[in-house]
């Protein structure tokens, strides 16, 4: 009997982050200031902090997305897992790195060809049908698409198109997850679906999102880090941080008290 090739996907294992004084300059503005903090393998870390504090800059720069910015200068270490990302070829980190940014960005072509975009282009030899209904379910959009796979992305509301995009992610089996403040545009109902979607990447990706509201780091993440002025104030379990965090300017923030 001829042996299948093709096996379902699997998730890959979740990946630790270690970030070692990490320094992100753009031209003569420093806006990450020596960063070292540790992300939980198979966890959510949620990154908060006023605007223009460095959340979006850190994140980027786990998976040199910042390499694309102009005048861009990154010094220190990101290990992923044993290996640092400075070193590792950028398409192949950012298919173990992946992102979910804040607008929606589906690609102008049927739900089904969006999903498999990323396995056809690494030429991943994955069961098709398996790593469509798969990322979709992980994805919460699964009920919603399955009788609507060769629709145009395109025509989809906000909400489904953001969840199109992780589930575009996840088809890769990535063993990160990162996600850039992926519900600020989204209405209550698909801001639920997206949160629904985050807790349940627990434990089989290592998941890190930034977000504006705290709330909402509080609802879905295991560890916050509350960064301030391109410093890493804190960073903690989420319930302590919240309850009793132990600087006095985290206290200040989740407060309300700083502007």
């Amino acid at each position: 009997m001829r042996r299948n090739l093709f096996q379902p996907r699997e998730p890959s294992s979740p990946s630790a982050l270690r970030i070692t004084d990490l320094r992100v300059s753009y031209g003569r503005t420093e806006v990450l200031k020596g960063i070292n903090m540790s992300i939980a393998p198979g966890q959510v870390t949620a990154i908060i902090g006023p605007s223009g504090c460095g959340k979006s800059t850190l994140l980027s720069t786990l998976n040199r997305l910042s390499d694309l910015i102009d005048q861009c200068r990154v010094t220190g270490d990101v290990m992923l897992d044993d290996k640092n990302v400075f070193r590792m070829d950028p398409i192949l980190l950012r298919r173990k790195v992946g992102m979910v940014f804040q607008k929606p960005n589906p690609f102008p072509m049927s739900v089904r060809e969006n999903v498999l975009y990323g396995i056809k282009a690494a030429g991943l030899r994955v069961n098709h049908a398996h790593a469509i209904q798969d990322s979709l379910a992980r994805a919460a959009l699964w009920e919603e698409m399955r009788s609507r796979l060769g629709d145009s992305a395109l025509r989809l509301s906000l909400g489904q198109q953001q969840r199109l995009c992780l589930a575009r992610c996840l088809a890769v089996s990535p063993s990160v997850v990162l996600m850039d403040e992926p519900t600020a545009s989204l209405d209550p109902t698909s801001q639920a679906r997206i949160e629904a979607s985050v807790r349940a990447l627990r434990g089989d990706y290592t998941t890190v999102i930034v977000t504006h509201n705290l709330q909402q780091a509080r609802r879905v993440s295991d560890y916050t880090a509350f960064l301030f002025a391109g410093e890493l104030i804190e960073i903690d379990r989420t319930e302590q941080m919240f309850s009793k965090p132990q600087r006095e300017l985290t206290w200040k923030y989740i407060n309300g008290g700083l502007e």
